[in-house]
C-alpha cells in the first residue's frame, strides 16, 4: 500500500513527517520521502538540506539516515510538531489539577506548552517557568501573575537552565509542579541530558504536588540520565495510547489519568 499523503501540508508538518519517518526506519532513500510525502524530488531534497542544517538528519548520495534519537528529543523544533493530538489531550486532563489562586511551575517541555494556553480559563494564577514560549503564552494574560526563571539561554531547548536557573527554583514553593521528560519505564522517568535532569529535579523539589505528563510515544522507553522513580511524582497524565498492560503496571506505582484524544 503505498504511504503517498498527497499535498503533505505545510513546509513544516512535510519535514515533521519526514523526520519522524527517517527516525523510525533508521534510513531512507529519497524516492522513499518523494512517495512519502507526495511532493517532488527537489522539495525533498530542500526538507532534507533544511532538516541536516538543523542536525536532525545526515544526508548521504541518495538518501538520508537518521541522527540518535536523543537529538531529536532535544530538538524543541521537532518536539513542537510531533505528537500534537496527544499532547493537547494531556493538556485539557492536566488543567483539572490547576484551580484559580493555584501557584503552579511548568517546564520548558511542549506538552507544558500546550497546557500554558489554556491556563488563561483557571485564572487567577501564579505561572514560574524557564520557557520562553510559555513566557510568550502567558505575558499578555492580565489575571496570570507571570515570573520568568533566569539562566542559561539553550536555543536547542528555547529555555534558560543551568544554576542560576536552579538557584531561582530553589528560592519558591509552588502548590503544583507540570513536568514531561523524554522517556519512562514502568517504574522511572528518564531523560537524556544532564543538566535537564537537574532543573527538573529543582522543580519536583519545589512543588506540593507534582504532576508528570508523557504522551504515549514516551512510554515503555529509557533515556540515559534516570530522573526521578514514578514514586516521586503525586499524579501521571497518559494518553489513551498506551497499552493496557503499561497502564496496569503504572497505576500499581501511583495515580494513572488516561487523556481521550480526539482520534479515539
Amino acid at each position: 500500500m503505498s504511504t503517498r499523503r498527497g499535498a503533505a501540508g505545510s513546509q513544516q508538518a512535510r519535514q515533521q513527517i519526514i523526520a519522524e519517518y527517517v527516525a523510525s526506519h533508521g534510513s531512507a532513500a529519497v524516492n522513499e520521502l518523494v512517495e512519502l510525502t507526495g511532493v517532488s524530488v527537489m522539495t525533498v531534497h530542500r526538507d532534507v538540506d533544511e532538516l541536516a542544517r538543523r542536525g536532525l538528519l545526515r544526508k548521504f548520495r541518495g538518501g538520508v539516515s537518521a541522527q540518535p534519537s536523543s537529538v531529536f528529543e532535544s530538538d524543541v523544533e521537532y518536539r513542537l510538531g510531533a505528537r500534537l493530538e496527544q499532547k493537547r489531550a494531556i493538556a485539557r486532563a492536566a488543567l483539572d489539577f490547576v484551580e484559580p489562586g493555584t501557584s503552579l511551575m511548568l517546564d520548558d517541555s511542549t506538552t507544558a506548552l500546550h497546557l500554558a494556553r489554556l491556563l488563561g480559563t483557571a485564572a487567577p494564577l501564579t505561572v514560574i517557568t524557564n520557557y520562553r514560549r510559555a513566557m510568550d503564552e502567558l505575558r499578555d494574560s492580565p489575571e496570570l501573575r507571570l515570573i520568568a526563571l533566569g539562566g542559561e539561554y539553550s536555543r536547542t531547548h528555547d529555555s534558560f537552565n543551568g544554576l542560576f536557573c536552579i538557584e531561582a527554583i530553589s528560592a519558591v514553593n509552588v502548590d503544583v509542579a507540570f513536568v514531561s521528560t523524554s522517556a519512562m519505564s514502568a517504574t522511572m522517568s528518564f531523560h537524556q541530558e544532564q543538566e535537564i535532569v537537574q532543573v527538573k529535579r529543582a522543580m519536583l523539589a519545589a512543588a506540593g504536588t507534582k504532576v508528570l505528563l508523557m504522551d504515549s510515544g514516551k512510554t515503555a522507553r529509557t533515556a540515559l540520565h534516570q530522573l526521578a522513580p514514578l514514586t516521586a511524582y503525586d499524579h501521571l497524565v497518559v494518553d489513551d495510547g498506551v497499552s493496557g498492560e503499561m497502564l496496569a503496571e503504572l497505576r500499581q506505582v501511583l495515580p494513572v489519568r488516561v487523556a481521550e484524544t480526539e482520534q479515539s
